[in-house]
């Protein structure tokens, strides 16, 4: 997501920074930027910042390794009979945070024939047609939820994914065969239900149909960043721009005095608020300028070293301060 923000930004140089460093970090099988190894779909999110470096410096290596991530997604990867792809190795599960990682993807490849198949296995697996929500995971052997939960962020996943791939489609000028149709009203509908759960202080629970849960920052940035781009790509009316800056203040408020989004779903086990230290990049909360000040990084994590979970929601704070000052607000 850091990555998608320099893209939106204009800030090239450490795009260019992520690209690089992703594809020498990819695996054989084709996953970019690959330091876990359970992990299945996370790597699609770096591709497009390797797109956009292979064609800015026209770089064959760069963009090899972009097609060997597309076949990862589009064939490589273990799925489902129906072509669903799984989310982490060993484990015959669909999660719904995958749809943010491979469909802008897959419509960037020019793939959208299977971003749409991709949207459409999950959202059979996962969706709640009563509410309009996303449960969080699918046990694919059971072929019962093993998660039901209606996790936030998860739902801000689907929001944001929708999002970004329809501002692929019309910036690349993509043949859809009406699949942006279908995505735009998917993104305001699922927009819309997650409105229904906001809080009187602007936040949502981390279940947001459940108020028993803590009170997290992470639903309020995704939907901020789906909001705006919406209103700025023309397929949310106008008067939902009030309602993203309202989003986009609530999750400023959230940043700490070092520059860290406080009150995130933590990582690793995303249970609990997570402290403010390890997210990775959060951005200035003013216009950009030049030279970007107060863009502050995270010092690196040591694997094996965690003292306990760490934020996970500077990412979606990036994306979203980027497309406000796309907006110009």
């Amino acid at each position: 997501m850091a990555s998608h923000a320099f893209l939106d930004l204009g800030l090239d140089d450490l795009a260019d920074v992520v690209a690089y460093d992703a594809v020498a970090r990819q695996a054989s099988d084709g996953r970019l930027a690959e330091i876990d190894g359970d992990g299945l779909v996370n790597s699609a999110s770096v591709g497009e910042v390797v797109r956009r470096a292979s064609c800015r410096h026209d770089d064959d290596a760069l963009a090899e390794a972009f097609d060997r991530q597309v076949a990862w997604i589009c064939s490589g990867a273990p799925r489902a009979a129906d072509g669903t792809v799984f989310h982490l190795a060993g484990m015959r599960e669909v999660w719904v945070d995958t749809v943010y990682m491979v469909v802008p993807l897959l419509v960037l490849a020019g793939r959208v024939d299977e971003a749409r198949r991709q949207l459409d296995g999950h959202e059979r697996r996962l969706r709640d047609p009563a509410t309009g929500l996303y449960a969080h995971r699918w046990d694919e052997d059971s072929r019962t939820l093993s998660r039901a939960a209606r996790w936030g962020t998860g739902n801000g996943w689907v929001a944001a994914g929708l999002a970004r791939a329809l501002h692929l489609l019309a910036e690349e000028g993509i043949d859809d065969g009406g699949f942006a149709r279908r995505a735009r009203e998917q993104a305001r509908e699922l927009v819309d239900a997650c409105l229904e759960h906001r809080r009187p202080d602007g936040l949502f629970h981390d279940v947001l149909d459940d108020p028993t849960s803590f009170t997290e920052t992470n639903v309020a940035q995704m939907l901020a960043y789906t909001v705006l781009t919406g209103v700025a790509d023309g397929w949310l009316p106008a008067g939902y721009a009030d309602v993203g800056t309202s989003l986009l203040d609530t999750a400023r408020a959230q940043v700490g005095p070092l520059g860290f989004v406080e009150g995130v779903c933590g990582a690793p086990r995303f249970d609990r608020p997570g402290p403010i230290r390890g997210g990775p990049v959060v951005p200035p909360s003013g216009p950009r300028s030049g030279t970007a000040p107060g863009r502050r990084l995270s010092p690196p994590s040591c694997r094996g070293h965690d003292e306990g979970p760490r934020s996970a929601g500077s990412g979606a704070f990036v994306v979203a301060v980027s497309t406000s000052v796309r907006r110009g607000t």
